[in-house]
Formats: structure tokens, C-alpha cells, sequence
């Protein structure tokens, strides 16, 4: 029945969707995306399409996660912070883009299963916290882009502090379930809203932050 079977096929099916930077396209095909999914979804790692990964959460779908890194212009130099580090596979492909990554979750399993795919692939510049991707990592601050894979209503104050001026931030505005994924730029020690980038579904970020 399926027909991506390879990373080749779904840097492909990413193409179609409107995805255009090379680099990316690149990393899509050079890393297995079958690494950073359980055992239960390798058959679907090469189809566009989230995958299960427990605690209620998904993998964000490839195409998505390509259009947020794409959104965020990376050219190799920059230093950013990902929110949500899932099983690892955007932090890997983060990682092929740019300098260096942190990248932080709330689930402490989550992220040990991250990082023991992320050393199998030799990837080096990654650093994985665990705790509340609300409050960013401050300590690692300011970054030059910030990517948030979970869902809500407005972006978190710690995060905009964190971010440099004239950063990138991408994320998925609403309450879980129904989102603008939405490119911003800090403009002096505000955010600015730069465009859409897609319409989506994701779960809701899991924070103390306001009580959400």
C-alpha cells in the first residue's frame, strides 16, 4: 500500500507542498525520519502524516514542520531554541540548518528517547533540557529563532524576551485543536506579526504559564 518508502519520497512529497529551500529539502532526504519514530510508526515514517508517539502527543507532519523551518530563514549561524522536542526528528533537522539548537520538553522520557536518536545520528549541536517550554531556556538566551510545535492562545512573554531583536518565531496561535501558524519578528521588546504560514492542528502546549 505505501508508496514513500524512503526519505528520498517524503523530501518529495514536502517539495509538493510548497516547500522550496534546498537545505531542507536536503536534510529531509540524508535523515531517517524512521529514527525519531517508535517502533509502531516506522511503516509510516515516510508518509506526510503525524505519527503517535505517547502522552497524548504527535509528531508534528513533516510538511508543517518544513514550512515553520522554512519560515524562519536559517542560513547555518544562528543559535535557536525549539519548543517541543518530540522524538527529535525537526531537531535534528533544526540541527542540519543551523549552529546550534536547544530544544526542551516537558516529557523527561520524550527527551532521553530524543537524544539517544539524535547521538545515533552523530548529531553534535543539540542541547535537550526537560521542563516547561513556556519559560524558554533563559539561560541560553537570547536566540536568533525560536520554532514552537505546540499550540497556544498568544506566545509566551519568557519566549519573546528571549528572542533577539530582529529574531524569528514561529508558532501555532489558539487554544489546541484549530491554529494560525504565524511567523513573527521582535521589533524592538515587542512582537510583530509577519505572515501566515499555514492553517493546522496541534496539540495544546502543556505549561504552567498563565494556567494553561
Amino acid at each position: 500500500m505505501g508508496f514513500a518508502l524512503a526519505p528520498e519520497d517524503l523530501a518529495e512529497t514536502v517539495r509538493q507542498a510548497g516547500v522550496t529551500d534546498e537545505r531542507l529539502l536536503q536534510a529531509i532526504r540524508t535523515i531517517p525520519r524512521a529514527e525519531f519514530v517508535p517502533d509502531s510508526g516506522v511503516s509510516l515514517a515516510y508518509r506526510d502524516q503525524p505519527i503517535p508517539i505517547g502522552h497524548g502527543q504527535v509528531t508534528t507532519q513533516p510538511s508543517l514542520s518544513a514550512a515553520m523551518i522554512e519560515s524562519l530563514e536559517l542560513t547555518g549561524t544562528e543559535h535557536v531554541l525549539e519548543v517541543g522536542t518530540g522524538l527529535g526528528f525537526q531537531t535534528a533537522l533544526l540541527a542540519a540548518l543551523a549552529a546550534d539548537v536547544v530544544t526542551i520538553d516537558i516529557w523527561p522520557d520524550l527527551a532521553e528517547q530524543a537524544r539517544r536518536a539524535l547521538d545515533r545520528q552523530g548529531v553534535r549541536n543539540v542541547e535537550s533540557r526537560v521542563g516547561d517550554g513556556s519559560a524558554g531556556v533563559p539561560d541560553r538566551a537570547p536566540y536568533d529563532a525560536i520554532i514552537v510545535s505546540a499550540a497556544y492562545p498568544a506566545v509566551p512573554p519568557p519566549l519573546v524576551e528571549q528572542l533577539r531583536p530582529g529574531g524569528r518565531l514561529v508558532q501555532p496561535i489558539g487554544p489546541g485543536g484549530h491554529e494560525r501558524v504565524t511567523l513573527f519578528e521582535r521589533v524592538g521588546d515587542r512582537l510583530e506579526e509577519r505572515r501566515l504560514v499555514s492553517q493546522a492542528w496541534f496539540v495544546r502546549l502543556r505549561t504552567a504559564y498563565g494556567g494553561g
